[in-house]
């Protein structure tokens, strides 16, 4: 229990009602877990506005309503305090619920459109292999140390991350790594944490049905590192073009990574191929198990960031180069006897696409055959539909669309949506197969012996989510399953 006074020490209320010293159970932004004692937060979200549930809090026992505007009839024995932003205030009233949690371990937020769960989940795995108890909020799984947590958002909601982060604190955890998406930071989810850094990977069209604009999606990245505190680093891409920006507002101390210009880390591929990366990064030659150039610009990312948080180099390189990425991102399987390769990645932008497409055709061999499997989900930016198909079309010998997580629109016409972007010749490449299982079971089938075929957009899911319900469905184990068939 805590004083509402006490969690309310960095907020300034536009005016208060009832008891100050109320003591309070709990700090919650959904109604549904208020409890007796609870300190309500009335948040407007895109889908519904948590005033509309301020009666049903006090009917299960909230003894603080927090909100934007008062109600117009008042509870006896219920304290009310109105504040200007509900979002904000949750994230500071967290914090203060849980005794500032990032104030005693290092919190590390990664942000950008591509690479940021390899990036945070290689940090996690290189501090915990350099001896330190860590944790780690990612799109894929949330760890305390070695307890995982499952993950329901890239960045779980501002309540939920101060908890999360004070049972860090509680485990002994002298790390955190977490994934920063555009949504949290807009949404203020991120609220009341103490960043002693900041990692920028790249920034391409995505999340548009959200943000509305590019330039809109950059301010709210960039927003990230304006809010960065003296004595935090702020570490990013100089290959990328809006790289250079997120550092221009910043009290943190700027820093920079390439492979193609001057930098704070500099990175050189000397080698790339299907083994992995043979790399110079700041003066020495290391072999890593990542693949391509775009693990190139993470594993400088992340050697960056270990290297402004006071680590030792040639440690930091040596457990690094013994590392395996994130799950389901070009996560790689091997037919037993054809000797197929299975590329299982989460790209589901076309600019991720690429990436992934390009880094395959680098390293493929004359004669190899690339096969794609990739679709769209609904109640996504539909703009890039018809590019995503493109891209598949002409990077692959062979394109399968699909369906992806259709949720609430009909598949079939998310599939008419790509197709919509097709030219005559691409058309003819491509096969269009509304069942997943059936579309990569179809690209197994169309292999030959050495060739390679990537199964894009789901990465580490293990469901499929139609007509807003999840079905389990994981194309790890589809393809897995669907080689195994090959062999018998």
């Amino acid at each position: 229990m805590q004083q509402l006074n006490n969690i309310l020490i960095n907020v300034t209320p536009v005016q208060t009602r009832g008891d100050m010293t109320t003591q309070v159970s709990g700090v919650c932004i959904d109604s549904r877990k208020v409890v007796a004692g609870s300190a309500f937060v009335a948040v407007r979200g895109t889908l519904s506005d948590g005033h509309a549930f301020i009666e049903k809090s006090i009917a299960q026992g909230a003894a603080v309503i927090v909100c934007e505007r008062m109600p117009e009839i008042y509870k006896d024995g219920v304290a009310y305090v109105q504040v200007k932003d509900t979002a904000e205030t949750a994230g500071l009233m967290a914090d203060a619920f849980y005794d500032f949690p990032s104030q005693k371990i290092k919190v590390v937020g990664i942000t950008g459109t591509n690479g940021k769960t390899t990036t945070a989940t290689l940090l996690y795995k290189l501090f915990e292999g350099l001896g330190y108890k860590c944790g780690l909020l990612s799109t894929v799984q949330n760890h305390i140390h070695n307890k995982i947590v499952e993950a329901t958002h890239t960045t779980p909601d501002s309540v939920s991350v101060h908890s999360l982060l004070r049972d860090m604190v509680n485990a002994g955890c002298t790390h955190a790594f977490m994934e920063v998406s555009s949504h949290a930071v807009h949404q203020r989810r991120i609220a009341g944490i103490r960043f002693a850094g900041g990692v920028f990977t790249n920034i391409t069209h995505d999340h548009l049905d959200y943000h509305k604009t590019f330039d809109e999606y950059i301010r709210v990245k960039k927003a990230f590192f304006d809010e960065l505190p003296a004595g935090a680093f702020a570490l990013t891409n100089a290959d990328d073009k809006r790289g250079m920006v997120m550092l221009q507002n910043t009290r943190a101390d700027k820093h920079t990574y390439s492979l193609r210009m001057p930098a704070s880390v500099k990175g050189k591929v000397l080698e790339n191929n299907l083994s992995g990366l043979f790399m110079n990064i700041d003066g020495q030659d290391v072999h890593f198990r990542l693949i391509g150039t775009f693990n190139a610009y993470n594993l400088l990312a992340v050697y960056g960031a270990a290297k402004f948080l006071g680590e030792d180099k040639m440690e930091v390189l040596a457990v690094l180069s013994g590392l395996q990425g994130a799950a389901g991102r070009f996560e790689t399987y091997l037919s037993p006897n054809d000797k197929i390769l299975g590329i299982v990645d989460y790209a589901h932008s076309p600019d991720a696409l690429i990436n992934v497409l390009a880094t395959i055709n680098q390293l493929r061999t004359d004669g190899q055959q690339l096969i794609t499997v990739a679709g769209c989900g609904g109640d996504r930016d539909k703009t890039k539909r018809p590019v995503m198909a493109q891209v598949v079309c002409e990077h692959s010998d062979k394109a399968i669309l699909t369906s992806d997580n259709p949720r609430s629109e009909d598949p079939e016409q998310i599939l008419n949506d790509m197709e919509a972007g097709l030219t005559g010749p691409q058309k003819r490449k491509s096969l269009r197969i509304t069942d997943r299982k059936e579309a990569i079971k179809v690209a197994c089938s169309l292999a030959q012996a050495g060739d390679i075929i990537l199964v894009a957009g789901k990465g580490h899911e293990n469901y499929q989510e139609v007509k807003g319900v999840k079905h389990h469905f994981d194309d790890r184990e589809v393809l897995t399953e669907a080689f195994e068939t090959l062999n018998k």
